[in-house]
């Protein structure tokens, strides 16, 4: 069988299902089938999951297109209205080999999607890799049990729970046995994990676990982490574990106390500030990204300024700006809404003063010797994950040591040291 098509819209847990999906697919020889595993986080990542579909179809008439992911979970009337779709799946339905075999045999249900509520345990997948990839994502958890007042997506993942410490282990080896160097930890609310664990297992536990276990595994990484739930052993291991990469993302949202407490968020900007503080002490070199959403519901200009001022005051290089939309069914949707254009002025001044960050760090990388691991041809990604070309091919999958010379303001440049 050819590979099949699989599309990826959204996060990087998405990533790492689409290729349990992948193999499911192939497993049960469904040929001629597209799945499209959907987005939620915005109305916009909705609308180019249906946009995506209806593209699909008119490119290729005579596969059967099967919709799945968040979207297809939250909303499934509405892809199941549309007549490019033949089948739509839900979030806890396309992990399970069963209903891609369903799916091989005539008669099957056009819409599988049940209640997202009533699922309770997340099972590890035994994946090969991600083709040519030399990093891959590792799902540890799935869910979220907290309720934050713009996020639609616990209604698309269902509550927060923990795939048991021993399967992680076991799909990192079977990674590492195949050429992987790189794996990146990933769920919905990942600092949560081991909460609904019978063990007292917490993410820093299982980080030192991994490397303990898997001593082949050259670098791990931590997917977005939300820093009100870093605890002693996770900081710890930061500190400690040469091998966990210097490079954090946080669920930050705002810079702003009143924002943050209106999103129901459970933590205030010195929060943020004092945690960005605490890390860099303990570990230097490490760099941050961030969630920030612009134009939240009631935002006035001085709150605003408040995350435009965050970004120098936690020292954040990586920025992931969301312009606010409102998600039917979510609180924020009903508060005081910004006005649109406002809403895109000022999603445009977080990502031009993010880029100027950004510029500032690779300003100082000129001269450094750096680690790096390649992903294609000459392109790669350093230990604190700015990416970096190199003037001649390397292999992907070549761990190389280099030189910066310069940057584009985007991506470093260099050369490999001898």
């Amino acid at each position: 069988m050819a590979d099949p098509l699989i599309i990826t819209l959204g996060c990087r847990l998405n990533a790492y299902e689409s290729e349990v999906i992948r193999k499911n697919v192939i497993d049960v020889g469904l040929d001629d089938a597209i799945v499209v595993n959907t987005c939620a986080v915005t109305a916009e990542a909705v609308r180019q999951a249906t946009q995506t579909i209806r593209k699909l179809r008119r490119e290729h008439p005579a596969s059967r297109i099967i919709v799945t992911g968040c979207a297809a979970q939250i909303e499934p009337e509405r892809f199941a209205a549309l007549e490019e779709v033949d089948h739509v799946v839900g979030n806890a339905e396309k992990m399970q080999p069963e209903t891609f075999a369903g799916l091989s045999t005539s008669g099957s249900e056009r819409v599988q999607v049940d209640d997202i509520m009533s699922v309770h345990e997340t099972a590890g997948h035994l994946i090969d890799g991600f083709g040519s990839r030399t990093r891959a994502y590792v799902q540890v958890q799935n869910g979220c049990d907290h309720r934050c007042t713009f996020c639609i997506i616990p209604f698309g993942r269902g509550p927060s729970r923990s795939v048991p410490a021993g399967e992680v282990v076991a799909q990192i080896r079977h990674l590492v046995e195949r050429g992987c160097r790189e794996v990146v930890l990933t769920g919905v609310d990942i600092t949560s994990y081991g909460a609904d664990l019978p063990s007292t297992s917490t993410l820093g536990a299982l980080v030192r676990q991994i490397l303990k276990l898997v001593p082949e595994l050259e670098r791990l990484r931590l997917s977005s982490i939300d820093q009100v739930e870093a605890n002693t052993h996770l900081l710890r291991a930061i500190a400690e574990e040469e091998r966990l990469m210097p490079h954090l993302h946080l669920s930050m949202q705002s810079g702003d106390d009143m924002i943050l407490k209106r999103m129901k968020r459970r933590h205030s900007r010195a929060d943020a500030v004092r945690f960005c503080e605490d890390v860099r002490r303990m570990r230097p070199d490490t760099v941050f990204g961030a969630d920030l959403i612009a134009g939240f519901p009631t935002e006035t200009e001085a709150m605003f300024e408040n995350s435009l001022s965050v970004i120098d005051d936690c020292g954040l290089t990586y920025l992931h700006v969301f312009p606010f939309s409102p998600r039917t069914g979510t609180p924020a949707a009903r508060m005081p809404q910004v006005v649109r254009n406002v809403v895109k002025e000022r999603a445009a001044r977080l990502r031009a003063k993010g880029a100027m960050a950004l510029s500032h760090f690779l300003d100082d990388q000129a001269g450094a010797e750096v680690e790096l691991l390649i992903e294609q041809d000459g392109v790669g990604r350093t230990r604190q994950f700015a990416e970096m070309r190199l003037p001649t091919a390397v292999a992907a999958g070549a761990l190389v040591r280099a030189r910066v010379n310069g940057h584009d303001g985007q991506r470093l440049s260099g050369e490999v040291v001898a």
